[in-house]
C-alpha cells in the first residue's frame, strides 16, 4: 500500500482515507493502487464490520487527475478501466459502507460517493458531475447514479453537468444523511456503530443480494462505460477543453 490511501481498524470499524490532500485527493493511478491495496488489506483484517471512506482536507475527492493522464491515451484507458474495477471492489464489500464526505466530490470523487452504501455531507458541500462541461463522457460513473437516484433524476444530472451544494444533492438522492458541517464526523460514527450492530452474515447476505437485483455485478457494462470515456476524452473536443482548462 502507497502512501495515498490510509487504512485505519477501531472498534469493528475500518477506515480507508484518501491522503492526497494538496492535490483534493484527485484521483490519479497511484491512488488507485493504494485503494485497492486498503482493500485487500482490509479483507484480511478480522471482525471488521463497516467501513467508511474519507478524504484528508479540504476536499473528499476532485475526480480525475486528468492533468496528468492528458496526453497518454493507454494511460487514460488504464486509470477508468481501474477506476471502474475499484467502483465494482467496493461495492462488493460484505460489509456496510458509508462515504464521509466532508468537501467536494466531484465526477470520479461523486463516483466514490454514490458506489457506497451510505453518504454523510453537509449543506456547503460541493457535489456534482461537470464532466460535459469538459467534453467528457461521465460513462464510469453513469451506471452507480442511476442505481443510487434512478435513471431519470442521473439522466438529468449527467447531462445539465456542472455543480451543487451538498444540500441539493441530499434532496437529489446523492446523500442518504445531512448534517451540520461540524457535526459530520461525529455522526459518521455514530452512523458506523449503528451500523456494527447488524448481524455480518445477514448484511453481507442482503448486500450481495441487492448488488445482484441492481446490476452491480454487470462487469461487461461497466467496463465498457471506462472504454467509452476513454474513447471521448482523447477527441479533439476533450482535449481542447481540457488545454484551456489547464492553461488558466
Amino acid at each position: 500500500m502507497n502512501d495515498l490511501a490510509r487504512l485505519d481498524v477501531a472498534d469493528h470499524v475500518a477506515t480507508i482515507t484518501l491522503t492526497r490532500a494538496d492535490a483534493r485527493n484527485a484521483i490519479s493511478l497511484e491512488m488507485i493502487d493504494a485503494l485497492n491495496a486498503a482493500l485487500t488489506a482490509l479483507q484480511a483484517t478480522n471482525d471488521v464490520r463497516v467501513l467508511v471512506l474519507a478524504g484528508e482536507g479540504k476536499s473528499f475527492c476532485a475526480g480525475m487527475d486528468l492533468k496528468a493522464v492528458q496526453d497518454d491515451p493507454l494511460k487514460m484507458s488504464d486509470m477508468l478501466r481501474n477506476l471502474t474495477t475499484f467502483f465494482m471492489r467496493l461495492r462488493q464489500v460484505s460489509m456496510p459502507t458509508i462515504a464521509s464526505v466532508q468537501g467536494a466530490a466531484i465526477g470520479g470523487g461523486c463516483g466514490l460517493m454514490v458506489v457506497c452504501d451510505f453518504a454523510v455531507t453537509h449543506p456547503e458541500a460541493k457535489l456534482g458531475y461537470p464532466e460535459v462541461d469538459l467534453g467528457i463522457c461521465p460513462a464510469v460513473v453513469a451506471p452507480w447514479l442511476s442505481k443510487k437516484i434512478g435513471a431519470g433524476r442521473a439522466r438529468a444530472m449527467l447531462l445539465a453537468g456542472g455543480t451543487i451544494s451538498g444540500e441539493e444533492g441530499h434532496r437529489a438522492g446523492l446523500s442518504s444523511h445531512l448534517v451540520a458541517r461540524d457535526e459530520l464526523e461525529s455522526e459518521t460514527a455514530a452512523l458506523a456503530r449503528r451500523l456494527t450492530k447488524g448481524g455480518p452474515a445477514a448484511l453481507a447476505a442482503t448486500k450481495a443480494w441487492l448488488n445482484e437485483l441492481d446490476g452491480s455485478l454487470d462487469e461487461a457494462t461497466m467496463l465498457r462505460g471506462a472504454d467509452i470515456s476513454a474513447e471521448l476524452v482523447q477527441g479533439e473536443e476533450a482535449q481542447e477543453r481540457l488545454r484551456q482548462l489547464f492553461s488558466k
